[in-house]
């Protein structure tokens, strides 16, 4: 079969024959004569479009050569078809992988640091590289990329049988064997490649490093070219913009006005915690005082308003230093927090009862028999405050 995107990635539209149309996967897998389809093959996903109309839903390579197109509708073998692939899909994949192609070889030239893998995803492109870098080397290697992009150089496709191609001086050893598709990026890269690329390297419009991480011995790279990147630019540059609204500052202020509010809310929370367990003495007094008794001690179960998770627990531990008391307190927020705590005397496992909690109600925690906590309970109050009267009550001894 002929792929028509191995000679013209920008053509869109084609006219072919059908050659077999067989069931696959709740669809229909139809071969043709010809293809402008790109196959999901070299770290790049297929084109979509239609045939006939009918939508593509997936474009595979086979190990026979053949390029299968996923339909939902069977076609007639011998049946014309027209076809049409999505221009905006398709210039979008173009420019990220001519992009790589020129990144890569930005990272080679540069620092010798090798592309292992490449990945384009559905927001963003990936290389693996063979090292760390450091990211004085990232932004030199972006700066040479682009300035290859700007000069507009052309990008040359052709073909090279396999004694030809090892004459060559490829960036990277070829993985398959036999006649190879070869991309030149002119006087700056070449490599054997099979996915679809822009004519000139000015199509790409720019080469932008979004973020990188080290990944198993080398550093994974992540980036965005042309509509990706513009897209990424509007993105942080709305963000920028609503937070320095936010804030008052001038761009180049935030980060210090950021560590300073951290700071500020660091020391706010110590002092709310540092008030909650002064306040939780003579709130534990009210708590006994209003508690229900039960066996010759007091049962309290209550939703309370303004505490957090710690205030809870300092609240619970001053109640259940009172003999005689089991309690479990919730937070009036949902999803619930709950604290479950008992008195030294009280013979009642508080992990036991939280876990009960849990497997009714959800969310997670844990604790020891003398007081156990939790959160992301997701229920109405009042059956959280019943199941926990319950599971107090009967086991309370």
């Amino acid at each position: 079969m002929t792929r028509l995107y191995y000679t013209d990635a920008y053509r869109t539209d084609f006219t072919a024959h059908v050659v077999s149309c067989e069931p696959a996967d709740g669809g229909h897998a139809v071969v043709l004569d010809q293809t402008a389809f790109y196959p999901t093959s070299g770290g790049q996903p297929f084109d979509t479009g239609t045939l006939n109309g009918i939508a593509v839903r997936d474009v595979l390579d086979r190990d026979d050569g053949t390029v299968v197109h996923v339909l939902a509708k069977a076609l007639t073998p011998g049946e014309a078809v027209e076809g049409w692939v999505d221009w905006g899909r398709r210039f979008d994949h173009m420019q990220q992988h001519t992009g790589q192609h020129i990144l890569s070889a930005a990272f080679d030239r540069l620092h010798g640091a090798r592309t292992e893998s490449f990945h384009l995803g559905a927001e963003h492109a990936t290389i693996d590289l063979s090292r760390e870098v450091s990211p004085a080397e990232i932004a030199a290697a972006e700066d040479d990329a682009n300035r290859i992009v700007w000069e507009d150089r052309p990008v040359h496709v052709r073909f090279a049988s396999a004694e030809e191609a090892a004459a060559m001086p490829l960036r990277k050893e070829p993985a398959r064997q036999g006649p190879l598709r070869i991309i030149e990026v002119e006087d700056f890269d070449l490599s054997a490649c099979g996915g679809t690329h822009v004519a000139r390297t000015g199509g790409i419009g720019i080469i932008g490093v979004s973020g990188w991480e080290k990944f198993r011995a080398g550093t994974r790279v992540e980036f965005r070219c042309g509509r990706r990147a513009l897209g990424r630019f509007r993105y942080w540059r709305d963000a920028l913009a609503a937070s320095q609204r936010l804030l008052s500052v001038a761009p180049h202020e935030m980060a210090d006005a950021i560590d300073r509010l951290q700071g500020e809310s660091k020391a706010a929370g110590r002092t709310i915690r540092r008030l909650q367990e002064q306040l939780a003495s003579h709130e534990a007094k009210a708590l006994v005082a209003r508690g229900t008794p039960l066996g010759g001690g007091v049962v309290i179960v209550e939703a309370l308003d303004g505490w957090d998770a710690a205030g809870l627990k300092a609240l619970a531990s001053a109640a259940s230093a009172t003999p005689g008391v089991a309690v479990a307190l919730f937070s009036a927020a949902r999803p619930a927090l709950v604290v479950v705590a008992r008195a030294s005397d009280v013979s009642l496992d508080a992990g036991a009862v939280l876990k009960a909690l849990v497997s009714a109600f959800g969310g997670r925690g844990g604790g020891k028999p003398d007081l156990a906590q939790g959160g992301g309970l997701e229920a109405p109050m009042e059956a959280l405050l019943a199941e926990a009267r319950g599971l107090i009550g009967g086991n309370i001894s």
